[in-house]
């Protein structure tokens, strides 16, 4: 089967948890910039949260179009890294929401970041296992260094998130910059696209 479905579908889940994101953001009370700051709590973790999601639609659409097919299997693991999606906009509210004691939150928001890289790891594996190994995906992933890092920095932010939920939510954002950019491996592996 063709992976135009499971792109549409995911484009649309992904669209819908942003604006779930911001119709959460409250109106502040009064008129003036400091009624503002009194929201930037949960304004910041929208801004991460809103990039994330955006990081998780860029490379999804880029590792998609290194795919001609798709199975059930993938199907499945789609969902799985949807599902854990789904959660960004819960664990968002929750750490925006409780800036004066973060840890609990800050901590739950690293095991729903950890989540959907599991998640985005095991669709990988599972398309370039559909694909074979000397598939374009295969070869753009490679030992997948960065994706491995990722994971190693939402595991210390989750385990420093207890104690030092500051350094957590730096490690949190830590990863997102170093993602921020589409996954260059798989552009290289895109045809050209044409005058």
């Amino acid at each position: 089967m063709g992976r135009g479905r499971l792109e549409a579908f995911s484009d649309g889940v992904i669209a819908i948890l942003i604006t779930i994101m911001v119709l959460e953001l409250r109106v502040p009370h009064g008129d003036g910039w400091d009624a503002l700051s009194e929201r930037s709590h949960e304004f910041l973790a929208y801004v991460l949260s809103f990039v994330y999601l955006g990081i998780y639609w860029n490379n999804h659409h880029h590792m998609l179009h290194l795919v001609e097919r798709i199975s059930g299997s993938v199907l499945w693991a789609n969902l799985h890294l949807l599902f854990w999606l789904s959660l960004v906009p819960v664990g968002t509210a929750w750490m925006g929401a409780h800036h004066e004691d973060p840890t609990q939150a800050v901590a739950t928001y690293g095991v729903i970041l950890l989540g959907s890289a599991f998640a985005y790891t095991l669709l990988q594996t599972r398309l370039v296992r559909l694909l074979g190994p000397g598939s374009k995906l295969a070869n753009a992933v490679g030992s997948d260094r960065k994706g491995k890092l990722s994971i190693a920095c939402y595991v210390a932010g989750i385990a420093s998130a207890f104690k030092y939920p500051q350094l957590a939510i730096a490690l949190y954002a830590g990863v997102a910059l170093i993602w921020l950019v589409p996954d260059r491996r798989i552009e290289r592996q895109l045809p050209p696209v044409a005058p």
